[in-house]
């Protein structure tokens, strides 16, 4: 069992001024732990990240939106999301955890608590090779909800099953820039095909996550050309999020303010910022006005 640290406290205000509707799209709240329990059989313990710390962390932003992501630690029970969901008075999405024991009443009633997609975390410290069988299996019943799909994969995996992720017939978002090591260089196999994903129809890509592919450690801009080389591929269908609190950091906790300013670096132009903060999440999930 891995015991996670905490969120820094500090949350620092960035550097420029997030427009309106700003969207952090991806996110995740935690418990608290006596109300919202973590899953028997998980694979690290986080501390409690409530909706009322991660409102404190948006005002200090200045982000409006979320999508929260829900995280393995509470399993399939996506209750702490949806409760997060239901008090947002509509400013936030979701994207749940989901089996094959889930009913189609199941997820209908997760759409109309606002999720908008299916998560599968593949990353190999905490659940092991894909299982692209069961994604498929899930694919088929969310389609019709016109609902997407989000992938947590580590880069030779990325590589690997290229061909099923471009199968779908789907929205698919790869999560963390693909978990791509930026001491492998822009040439390496896994980025070249998340650029090449991104030059499709229904793939995407989220530029978050600085903090987990940087191999030269804070403040993480090695990750800058990596996320600019995807918003340049493809601008219209990047997403960029915090990942607050942070789970599974193994070293230095990044501070959110901090990396808002990596994204000013990554996406200079404010139009294309504009973008990726409201533009493209606002037409992914549906947000209203």
């Amino acid at each position: 069992m891995i015991y996670c640290q905490g969120p820094d406290p500090d949350t620092k205000a960035p550097s420029f001024k997030a427009p309106p509707k700003a969207c952090d799209a991806h996110c995740h709240v935690f418990g608290p732990a006596a109300k919202f329990p973590f899953a028997e059989k998980r694979s690290y313990t986080p501390p409690d990240a409530p909706f009322e710390a991660f409102q404190k962390l948006q005002r200090i932003l200045g982000l409006e939106r979320a999508v929260i992501v829900q995280a393995t630690c509470h399993g399939t029970d996506n209750s702490a999301a949806l409760d997060a969901i239901a008090r947002s008075n509509g400013r936030y999405r979701g994207v749940a955890i989901a089996d094959d024991g889930f009913t189609d009443r199941d997820f209908q009633n997760l759409h109309d608590g606002g999720m908008r997609g299916v998560r599968f975390s593949f990353a190999r410290h905490l659940s092991g090779a894909p299982d692209f069988s069961r994604v498929k299996r899930i694919a088929e019943r969310i389609r019709p909800l016109g609902w997407h799909l989000v992938l947590y994969l580590e880069a030779p995996d990325v590589v690997e099953n290229a061909k099923t992720i471009a199968g779908f017939r789907m929205p698919v978002i790869i999560d963390h820039m693909g978990r791509v090591k930026t001491k492998d260089g822009l040439d390496q196999p896994a980025f070249r095909q998340l650029l090449d994903f991104l030059r499709g129809d229904d793939i995407w890509v989220k530029i978050c996550g600085p903090e987990r592919i940087s191999s030269a450690g804070p403040p993480f801009t090695d990750a800058v050309p990596f996320a600019s080389a995807l918003i340049e591929a493809a601008p219209d269908r990047v997403l960029w999020g915090t990942d607050w609190p942070h789970p599974n950091i193994d070293g230095t906790m990044p501070n959110d303010g901090d990396l808002m300013n990596l994204l000013a670096l990554a996406a200079p132009d404010e139009q294309v910022r504009n973008r990726i903060l409201v533009d493209n999440p606002a037409r992914l999930y549906g947000f209203e006005g």
